[in-house]
């Protein structure tokens, strides 16, 4: 099957699910007998405590899938202690070092455990999480040197990079967030935004800090105008303006020049347009959203008091439901 014939097909049926969700097929996560069971995996994490990623978790068992939690994904081409974390090929500040970076982007998964790691896995979700090592980029850059943003896993960076390369060549239909968007980016290729502060600063432009309280005590929301109306993303959200995107991000794609990536919405922020959606469109379902929509579903759920400055729980639910029926009905 060629790749404009899966893309057809793709599309006809998304659009399908999309008209029955919008004709109010939605709200339940139960499965019918009658319905082949999902298997929707979720990408390792150095901090599976985190807000982000138990949100995930949520949101993916809210879709009635089978969810499971993959293992780690590690490089042959490096080397791993007991506690599998990667010895001499990391800084101080756990930034993979440039040699590491270069096998990993050199080789993919070609040498790794990622094969092992997806086995019986229909789909995967690669949630948010820490900075993404510079040296991981296309063209390598150096530390932001911002302290106060100097969380990195070069374990995680590896394990995601791998992962996401597996699932691309093998086309098994992902749905990225924030990091995991960012991800899907550098794996394709685009330029990163290491600091968007420090980005507008060099513009001689005044930030609002749209995409992140500056103080780090709420998600932000704001709006994320869809750009194409033959995208995934407006098939499944039904829409051209997404309102309510739970927002925390500090990096951010730049651009998506020369890859194999579409832009599919953004965010004007200052007068810039910033990258809120990406996907790959030679590939049956490759979604990445730089906002939160798991965090609008556990807030509702467990009713926390700023549940209502952010998206409701049927458009957050949109993504992970499509996701899940991409692949009950493919």
């Amino acid at each position: 099957m060629t790749n404009r014939t899966k893309s057809i097909l793709r599309k006809g049926l998304i659009f399908a699910l999309a008209l029955a969700w919008q004709s109010g097929a939605s709200g339940c996560n139960a499965v019918k007998e009658s319905e082949p069971p999902v298997t929707l995996a979720i990408a390792w994490t150095n901090t599976p405590e985190s807000y982000s990623y138990t949100s995930t978790i949520v949101a993916a068992e809210e879709t009635g899938a089978n969810v499971v939690l993959l293992d780690q994904v590690k490089s042959y081409d490096l080397s791993y202690d007991s506690q599998e974390q990667l010895t001499g090929q990391k800084d101080a500040h756990g930034i993979l070092s440039s040699s590491a970076a270069k096998r990993v982007k050199t080789n993919t998964w070609l040498n790794s455990n990622a094969e092992e790691v997806l086995q019986g896995v229909d789909c995967v979700i690669v949630p948010g999480g820490w900075d993404i090592s510079p040296t991981l980029y296309y063209q390598e850059e150096t530390w932001h040197g911002i302290e106060e943003d100097g969380d990195y896993s070069a374990e995680r960076d590896v394990s995601d990079y791998l992962l996401l390369s597996y699932c691309l060549d093998h086309d098994i239909p992902v749905f990225c967030i924030c990091r995991g968007m960012q991800m899907l980016g550098v794996v394709s290729g685009a330029e990163m935004i290491q600091d968007i502060g420090t980005y507008f600063e060099e513009k001689g432009i005044a930030y609002s800090d749209l995409h992140r309280d500056p103080e780090r005590k709420q998600f932000t929301a704001h709006a994320a105008t869809i750009t194409k109306k033959d995208s995934l993303l407006h098939q499944i959200m039904g829409t051209e303006v997404v309102e309510g995107c739970p927002s925390w991000h500090h990096q951010a794609l730049k651009r998506v020049d020369d890859t194999r990536l579409v832009v599919t919405a953004v965010t004007k922020t200052d007068g810039e347009a910033m990258i809120e959606a990406i996907e790959r469109p030679d590939r049956s379902f490759c979604l990445g959203v730089q906002y939160h929509p798991e965090v609008s579903v556990r807030k509702i759920i467990e009713q926390e008091s700023d549940r209502d400055t952010l998206m409701d729980y049927e458009t957050a639910m949109k993504p992970f439901r499509a996701l899940v029926e991409y692949c009950r009905k493919a």
